[in-house]
């Protein structure tokens, strides 16, 4: 905030993060926002401000992130919904005994962190954390703030991410996940699909008393059923959550890549030599914030 105020040039702001650092950077934009009934000091409807903030994916000035403009929201392979459930943590090779051991040994690997991408955090009548950050609630504007921004883009691997699976990567239901073409864009190589989300109307996510035994039990006996009859409920509701805003959503193969087990630093080249299969994907992110820059510098010669 003070780099901010002592620099009168800057006017916009977005945000690129990859894995966890999504998740980081969910949680910093509600600290930074400010809505525009707050700047001009009138009062805030929490319900006029999420409808005006999900009927479009490009949304117009919604309010400030630290006192910018807010654009370009994007993430790649960022574990939205958590690392729950089935494949959701695929070095874990999808196998339930595994699976469930992680339950037990995050927190003391990971810590509270681990916890929270485990939707185990918290007292069983409390909502985990990663939920209340799908809405807006006491502890900050979540999704008022994403909904400031005028674009918003999850960049998610199909396949052969160690870390994150497709599914929590690209904010979908098991039931939405239909086989990707193998064949990338022209221009973009390994970036194989791109779908254009829009916002759903919803009452929001809530955590109900059935949520609340769910995660009790769960918690209390960590078994198979107790924790998936949880993970089930949660999710839905996150994602019930998070598509009142609309999204894009753009998906990422690396099957043909020479390392495609590299998959999770492929998509943000984290080394140029050892993970520049991802080069496709990084020019995908370019020239979708440029595209969002010219329109911004356009809007603002009109």
């Amino acid at each position: 905030m003070e780099v901010v105020k002592k620099t009168d040039s800057l006017k916009r702001i977005s945000f690129l993060a990859h894995s966890l650092g999504g998740l980081f950077a969910r949680y910093a934009v509600a600290v930074l926002y400010s809505s525009t009934a707050e700047e001009s000091g009138e009062p805030v409807d929490l319900a006029d401000s999420m409808r005006e903030n999900s009927l479009t994916m490009c949304s117009s000035r919604r309010g400030t992130i630290a006192g910018l403009e807010p654009v370009n929201f994007i993430t790649l392979a960022t574990p939205h919904l958590g690392v729950r459930g089935k494949k959701q943590l695929p070095f874990l090779f999808g196998v339930s005994f595994l699976e469930k051991l992680a339950l037990p040994l995050a927190p003391i690997l990971v810590g509270q962190t681990g916890s929270q991408l485990f939707l185990m955090d918290g007292r069983p009548d409390k909502p985990p954390l990663l939920l209340r950050m799908a809405s807006d609630c006491e502890d900050g504007k979540f999704l008022s703030a994403l909904g400031a921004f005028r674009c918003r883009i999850v960049y998610a691997n199909v396949s052969y991410d160690h870390m994150v699976g497709w599914r929590t990567s690209s904010i979908r239901r098991e039931t939405e996940l239909v086989k990707p073409p193998r064949r990338s864009l022209d221009g973009y190589k390994h970036v194989v699909d791109v779908e254009y989300c829009p916002p759903v109307s919803s009452d929001g996510p809530h955590f109900t008393s059935e949520a609340i035994k769910a995660k009790e039990a769960a918690q209390n006996e960590p078994n198979a059923q107790n924790t998936s009859e949880y993970h089930v409920i949660m999710e839905e509701e996150m994602i019930r959550g998070l598509q009142r805003l609309g999204w894009k959503k753009v998906d990422v193969s690396f099957h043909s890549a020479f390392w495609p087990f590299f998959a999770h630093n492929n998509i943000h080249v984290k080394n140029e030599w050892l993970h520049n299969a991802g080069t496709g994907v990084i020019a995908h992110v370019a020239d979708s914030l440029r595209q969002q820059e010219s329109s911004s510098f356009i809007a603002a010669s009109l």
